[in-house]
């Protein structure tokens, strides 16, 4: 499996917003940061594809006691999963994000992520 770069993940998650009709320059470090968490979660799914999938391990904790435990790759791939649906949000990439209700139906998404970047942090 060939997994884009991050500057072809950063090229491609700018042409879907451009063609949503919700880019603007301003949104660059999101953009980036995402890119960059659909890189990583690609190479860690490589990785687990080479380990055949291994989901537990044993592991040795300091009192000398032998478990099984998660194995670490799992773990942040769970997580990152997660933030990458948040990023998604963020970026009105998803059908969840695209358009939101309201009283009047007719309010797109793009506004909420203006709302959130302009948004005291």
């Amino acid at each position: 499996m060939t997994v884009k770069t991050k500057k072809q993940f950063r090229s491609a998650v700018i042409r879907e917003m451009k063609s949503l009709g919700i880019y603007k320059k301003e949104y660059n470090n999101l953009v980036d940061i995402y890119s960059g968490m659909l890189h990583q979660y690609l190479l860690f799914e490589q990785q687990f594809e080479e380990s055949n999938y291994l989901i537990t391990e044993e592991y040795t904790n300091k009192a000398g006691a032998t478990n099984q435990r998660k194995v670490p790759l799992l773990t942040a791939m769970e997580s990152l999963r997660k933030d990458i649906v948040s990023y998604s949000d963020r970026l009105c990439l998803n059908p969840k994000s695209l358009f939101i209700e309201t009283p009047s139906k007719e309010k797109q998404a793009g506004s909420i992520l203006d709302q959130y970047l302009a948004s005291p942090k």
